[in-house]
């Protein structure tokens, strides 16, 4: 059955892993479409890669599980930890010691909506933070995960390695090149693709009988203008981020074996000046990364590539200057980090990153089958076929994207899905349409 993937981010990328798996004599009829240039050239490349097992609300929960047993076996399996920095991880709260029972929380961000909102936890535990975490002033470093629920990755080479997998195994991609129309025959059955290559502007077909729609924050755009009569919605808005990825003095190859491998991830709404909630990782490597600084006001752009001329030095420096606040080395005889005293930045910038990452408005993806009732204009898919989608991820991306590629899998393949998605179908009561 001749596959459409539309979009080669990590959803995609995962998609077309676990479908060339379950069937691989069928490999060579899965497309990938990327209309990108570069490749994972937004969040797939640019996000944290932070993993959780069950910070999510009930309707995402199962599938997060089931994602988060995938990361674990698929590292063990294939060397994840040296291939694409895979680590257990531990997840704490820097806040301030004034704020009390129910004060805000650097990771409350994460926790508003979900099932985790009170129990991040079982018990709360001070602790200290980690040797390039610089001591703030009035504030106190709490674990707020439990053991072995949460992990990280780097989502790049997670991502390639899903990717180059797949082409091992006769997956084809078409790149820089995107979905112009639909070809459908008298009974309104869609049977194939026309595409575009952007480099060449050669057009041609591809037979489809599955169509997936994995194209991120390009999503909604992708399925209106293959669908132009369709009624239905998919309420997908992108959330521009800001991201810099550091080395510290304090994290070194000796202090990475002095934790066993293991990484941090730091949730603050420390400096309150700052204006935006830090998240910071460590990573493989003696990597940093420290996020937080988003924005709605930045517009899906033509093509992935287009969204420099967005970024703002203005709202780099502002992440730069808190990355020095939070992780800079404290001045001589100065014990704590305060407004007054400026910190001396030794940190190495590796890369400044923005992407865009497809925020579900309803607070949950969309993962599942759109019924061919809602294709509109009277089109249908064929018997075994479907039209598909996986998007809206939201900052979870990274953390679900192998149980979304097993689950879609799955639903292309007419069995069973791995874990429970019922939830985030587009015909679900949480759904806009």
């Amino acid at each position: 059955m001749p596959t459409i993937i539309l979009g080669g981010g990590i959803i995609g990328a995962s998609i077309a892993y676990y479908l060339s798996q379950q069937d691989p004599n069928s490999a060579s009829e899965i497309h990938i479409l990327e209309s990108s240039s570069t490749l994972f050239s937004s969040a797939s490349g640019y996000a944290a890669g932070f993993l959780a097992k069950d910070w999510f609300e009930p309707s995402l929960l199962p599938l997060g599980e089931l994602s988060f047993a995938m990361h674990e076996s698929l590292a063990a399996e294939h060397g994840g930890a040296a291939r694409w920095g895979y680590m257990k991880g531990t997840a704490l709260s820097l806040g301030s010691t004034d704020a009390g029972a129910g004060g805000k929380r650097g990771d409350d961000w994460l926790r508003s909506g979900t099932s985790r909102a009170e129990t991040a936890t079982g018990e709360v535990v001070v602790t200290e933070g980690p040797e390039w975490l610089t001591r703030q002033k009035g504030t106190a470093v709490e674990r707020i995960s439990e053991e072995g629920s949460v992990a990280q990755v780097d989502p790049l080479r997670l991502s390639q390695f899903l990717l180059d997998e797949s082409l091992k195994r006769g997956v084809k991609l078409h790149q820089p090149c995107k979905a112009t129309s639909l070809i459908a025959d008298s009974t309104g059955t869609i049977t194939a693709i026309k595409m575009l290559n952007l480099t060449t502007k050669a057009e041609s077909t591809l037979p489809a009988t599955n169509l997936i729609l994995a194209a991120g924050s390009w999503t909604p755009r992708v399925f209106e203008s293959l669908f132009p009569s369709s009624r239905t919605k998919l309420p997908i808005y992108p959330l521009a981020g800001y991201s810099l990825v550091v080395r510290s003095p304090r994290y070194t190859s000796e202090h990475e074996k002095q934790i066993n491998g293991e990484s941090h991830a730091v949730f603050t709404t420390h400096p309150p000046s700052c204006g935006f909630s830090p998240e910071i990782f460590s990573r493989e490597g003696q990597e940093i990364y420290i996020a937080g600084l988003n924005s709605r006001d930045i517009p899906v752009p033509d093509r992935v590539e287009d969204l420099q001329r967005y970024f703002d030095e203005k709202e780099m420096e502002r992440l730069k200057n808190v990355t020095v606040r939070l992780m800079g080395r404290l001045p001589d005889g100065t014990l704590e980090a305060t407004e007054e005293v400026a910190n001396v930045n030794d940190l190495e910038i590796l890369r400044e990153g923005l992407c865009l990452r497809p925020v579900a408005e309803r607070g949950v993806p969309f993962v599942s089958k759109i019924e061919d009732g809602l294709l509109g204009n009277g089109l249908k898919t064929g018997k075994n076929g479907g039209v598909f989608v996986a998007a809206g991820h939201g900052p979870w991306g990274i953390s679900l994207a192998l149980g979304t590629g097993k689950v879609v899998a799955g639903l292309v393949n007419g069995v069973k899905p791995a874990a429970d998605v019922s939830g985030l179908g587009v015909g679900s009561s949480k759904a806009k349409l």
